[in-house]
């Protein structure tokens, strides 16, 4: 994603009090209400997946194999005669697992590294060169490295995703915190003798919080649809494991008789990707203090 898509925003106490809250914000906007909605379903839907999920999502009944939605199963059954419920749920908690690991590792790491680039400028130049590196790789190359060394799996689709997010969130860090740098505050709490750590931990950290939610919420739709495309070709979740990506390739050999086995966790995973992609725009323009003066 382009450091250009996220918003930095410096925050004053004066500022603050005057603008409205993001939740006010967001209210205004149907689509990022609804958005909003969506993604906390989701995330309940995943969290309690074991108690909402209708069946076994690993045992399966070969005489109702492929059978097409109606009123005993809603969504109809997968080609091991599971409930496709149930599989969706659990693939679901699945691809968002594989997600909220990969943003927090990836995210951490290239967060402590925009930090360190920013506020240490002599080690900057070497930090945002081996960035650059990083981005010149795209993360299904990571992934087909990773698969070659530890095998296919979802450690292997993590471990690639938390390399993919580092350099990005690397550059958007460090963006926001030279703007913090450049305030006057800073000045006077370095004149008055404040430790690094102490600067850093508070003026640096709390004033870039806003540019680093709106780029962990973009990313986290980014990293779904990542992720999603590296099980889709093998690499990520090994079957019986459920993931929508996994599923999707599964259902490939059924399309033309049985699209709901395919087409059904596509759908969920354009849902997801959709409302976190929607959700990050509206928290962009709800944190940028530009627009609400």
């Amino acid at each position: 994603m382009p450091q250009a898509d996220v918003a930095v925003a410096v925050a004053h106490p004066e500022d603050d009090a005057r603008r409205p809250s993001v939740l006010l914000l967001l209210a205004r906007e149907p689509s990022a209400c609804f958005a909003l909605v969506t993604v906390v379903a989701v995330l309940l839907a995943g969290l309690f997946a074991p108690w909402l999920a209708p069946g076994d999502p690993y045992g399966g009944d070969l005489a109702n194999m492929l059978k097409p939605p109606d009123t005993t199963d809603l969504l109809g059954t997968d080609g091991q005669g599971r409930d496709m419920i149930t599989r969706l749920l659990y693939g679901l908690r699945t691809t968002l697992f594989m997600g909220f690991t990969s943003v927090i590792f990836g995210c951490g790491i290239g967060g402590v590294i925009g930090f360190a680039a920013a506020y240490y400028t002599r080690v900057s130049g070497i930090l945002m060169r081996l960035m650059d590196v990083l981005l010149s790789f795209p993360a299904i190359l990571f992934g087909l490295a990773i698969a070659a060394i530890f095998g296919p799996g979802l450690t292997s689709v993590i471990i690639a995703l938390s390399i993919a997010s580092v350099p990005l969130m690397a550059r958007v860090v460090r963006g926001a915190a030279i703007v913090v740098l450049q305030q006057d505050y800073v000045e006077s709490a370095r004149s008055l003798g404040m430790s690094d750590a102490r600067l850093i931990l508070k003026h640096l950290l709390p004033n870039s919080l806003s540019s680093i939610f709106v780029f962990v919420t973009l990313r986290f739709g980014q990293v779904i649809l990542l992720g999603a495309a590296l099980s889709f070709i093998g690499l990520g979740a090994q079957p019986p494991t459920a993931e929508l990506g996994a599923m999707a390739s599964e259902g490939r050999d059924f399309l033309f008789f049985a699209p709901h086995v395919s087409v059904l966790p596509s759908l969920l995973i354009f849902i997801v990707v959709l409302a976190f992609n929607v959700l990050g725009d509206a928290l962009r323009d709800a944190l940028d203090p530009k627009l609400h003066k």
